[in-house]
């Protein structure tokens, strides 16, 4: 796993502050919880944030986290430095785009992917593009492996992807008219791309291609009583052994 640390000073703001809705909504999200377990929110506030603040999480915009929640500002690094949905250094404004680099995917083509991040947006990963509007990075499984290859971009997922489709959902983010989330593809969600293969029956009818079996225990017949569940099952005692000494007497016995 790569280090990942929090942006140079040179980029870090000098503050932040919660909009109005935005510090309503993390209240609400706090009030979930118990009292006492309002750090419990910290993944979705720290979300929240970074929705607010252009895509990344500022210095700033921790500390602020941690004092909403009453948290030690090192435990809301801990969190925002280790997983990678959370953003550290300024990223693209129209889309930051996550290419999923892991087995399926690399087998289905994710390399030609990122090929087309590097020609389009920048030749290195965390590198914002000239026009300041995209950023590319590759991570690890996004969970989405049925329909490799594919990228996320903000929340959400675009898959079956090929280079084509991903220049046209990067043209839809540019023209501020981003695409449909799913596969790209003319499937539904993870179906089979090729059409059914199982589950084949007749929806409208009901009927369905192997005959219906009856019930093993039909209405009519009685349960058979059972044990309780408090009783337990213990094996049969084992008979008592022979006495083996009336065959085999110790040495130095006389009788």
């Amino acid at each position: 796993m790569a280090v990942r640390r929090l942006a140079p000073k040179e980029l870090q703001p000098a503050s932040f502050a919660f909009t109005a809705e935005n510090l309503a909504w993390a209240k609400a999200q706090m009030e979930k919880y118990p009292p006492g377990r309002q750090q419990s929110a910290v993944i979705p506030v720290l979300w929240r944030v970074q929705e607010q603040h252009d895509g990344w999480v500022s210095e700033a915009a921790i500390r602020a986290v941690a004092d909403l929640l009453g948290m030690a500002y090192i435990r809301v690094l801990e969190i925002a430095t280790f997983y990678t949905m959370f953003q550290l250094e300024p990223v693209g404004k129209k889309a930051h785009v996550q290419v999923c680099g892991t087995t399926p995917c690399m087998l289905r083509g994710s390399k030609d992917l990122i090929e087309v991040c590097k020609h389009r947006i920048h030749h290195d990963p965390f590198h914002v593009s000239a026009d300041g509007n995209f950023s590319w990075e590759e991570v690890e499984c996004l969970g989405a492996c049925v329909n490799a290859p594919m990228v996320m971009i903000w929340k959400d997922t675009y898959e079956d992807l090929t280079p084509e489709l991903l220049n046209r959902v990067l043209d839809g983010f540019e023209a501020g008219n981003p695409p449909k989330p799913g596969p790209q593809i003319d499937r539904q969600h993870a179906a089979p791309v090729n059409g059914l293969t199982s589950l084949m029956s007749d929806a409208k009818s009901g009927s369905a291609s192997a005959p219906k079996k009856e019930p093993v225990l039909a209405d009519a017949e009685p349960k058979k009583q059972t044990e309780a569940a408090n009783v337990r099952e213990r094996p049969a005692p084992k008979p008592p052994m022979g006495d083996a000494t009336a065959t085999n007497p110790p040495k130095g016995d006389k009788s």
